[in-house]
């Protein structure tokens, strides 16, 4: 809690921030600029980053009318806050006619007082699983060049070893290559829907660009075991995902994995097996769960279907078909978990609210991971088509009428290991 509203920030367009103190920061929800409760803002955590955003004005309250007023003094501020944090409210700005489009990241609103950057979150996950004081890079390295020696041949090795791990940084592949948790397992060139978001495909013509290049093999079944099951057999709580942001959606493979699956539980009995996925073949999720798969994480912005389709634009599956997919995993005892990209003012909308308690009610989901949506809202809702988002309860709110009403519920931000879903669901991460 802090004693009063931090002031704005604003970036002179040389990569300099500073607080503007005749202005309190506001936030963004849905199309709106509102004040910021103090009992919201938390101290921008470790690993979170500002951006500067070109071509936007922040929005501020005037310390002494209290009207809301631009920052002309520069552009607008946001931060990108680090993995198992939610935002509450994104950067509020007005944006000039010609801005660019904001790339692929999240833009929570940030703020400074005494000396401290604060930001509108709140740790939603305990799992320090991808906090970035848990890399040394000198270790990444070293199990880079062991691995690879160890599997020369396997390309999925190499791609997350010179794609993931090394190039884009990513947490889940490095924390492969440190001999840890959860291993990522890329498998689909293809993909069966459009998001309007992707980041590992975007068409030419479109103004936003991929964050990282999409896997362009399709693995096969004996790549895939090679890996995995030396990793499930020694790494502590240890979980192999199909499923990652730099391929399409591993349900077209879906009788490749079930074969790596298969074959896996012949040689070990530890560890979790967890897909990825949009949830867009039932009948495939089923064979999976017959295969062994333990886990589905489906990722959707919305459980409505109309907001759900304008952003997937889904081939040849529809909104109902995801649903199945959750219920298919709970009648097989796997665990379900959605993932779910939360844009304050649509996600927090009662409309929304309404239908995520539908949702829960419907498919015993265990687990909802709140995931702050990576994308430029305005971009994001003119291409939905959301002028209006309507009355709202706030992100804050929303998760606590969900704690109440679905105390067995879980939240977080990653996939829980075996022990965690089985057992003790608030395992102790800080100590291993």
């Amino acid at each position: 809690m802090i004693e009063q509203s931090p002031y704005i920030l604003y970036s002179d367009g040389n990569g300099n921030i500073f607080e503007d103190t005749s202005l309190y920061t506001t936030g963004r929800t849905g199309w709106d600029a509102l004040p910021i409760p103090e009992d919201e803002w938390i101290e921008l955590p470790e690993g979170g980053q500002l951006y500067e955003l070109p071509g936007r004005r922040g929005i501020g309250i005037d310390v002494k009318t209290g009207e809301m007023r631009l920052c002309d003094k520069g552009w607008g501020v946001a931060a990108f806050i680090p993995p198992a944090h939610t935002g509450f409210y994104m950067s509020a700005y007005e944006t000039e006619p010609n801005a660019p489009t904001l790339p692929l990241f999240c833009y929570t609103a940030a703020g400074w007082l005494n000396d401290k950057f604060y930001v509108p979150a709140t740790r939603i996950e305990q799992d320090i699983r991808q906090d970035c004081a848990g890399y040394d890079q000198s270790k990444v390295e070293f199990g880079v060049d062991a691995l690879l020696k160890v599997y020369p041949h396997n390309r999925l090795v190499d791609h997350l070893a010179n794609n993931c791990a090394l190039t884009y940084q990513c947490p889940a592949a490095r924390n492969y290559f440190l001999g840890r948790w959860e291993c990522p397992v890329p498998t689909s060139p293809a993909c069966n829907a459009n998001c309007h978001g992707c980041i590992s495909f975007q068409p030419e013509e479109e103004t936003i660009v991929s964050t990282q290049d999409r896997l362009t093999f399709k693995p096969s079944a004996e790549e895939i075991v090679e890996f995995t099951v030396p990793h499930l057999e020694t790494a502590p709580y240890p979980i192999i995902s199909f499923g990652q942001g730099c391929e399409g959606e591993p349900l077209l493979m879906w009788q490749t994995i079930a074969a790596a699956i298969t074959e896996i539980r012949k040689h070990t009995t530890k560890g979790s097996i967890n897909i990825n996925t949009n949830g867009s073949k039932p009948d495939a999720v089923q064979e999976l769960c017959e295969a062994g798969l333990n886990s589905i994480r489906v990722s959707t912005n919305s459980v409505q279907k109309h907001i759900y389709e304008a952003y997937y634009r889904p081939n040849n599956y529809t909104f109902e078909d995801i649903i199945e997919s959750m219920k298919v995993v709970r009648r097989n005892g796997g665990w379900v978990s959605i993932n779910y990209f939360v844009f304050p003012g649509m996600t927090d909308s009662v409309a929304e609210y309404e239908a995520l308690r539908k949702l829960i009610s419907e498919t015993g989901l265990n687990m909802i991971q709140w995931r702050n949506f990576n994308i430029d809202p305005d971009w994001y809702l003119g291409k939905i088509g959301v002028h209006e988002t309507g009355e709202f309860l706030g992100v804050k709110q929303l998760l606590e009428l969900i704690r109440e009403e679905f105390p067995d519920v879980k939240f977080g931000y990653f996939n829980p290991p075996a022990e965690r879903m089985t057992g003790n669901y608030e395992l102790d991460f800080a100590h291993h």
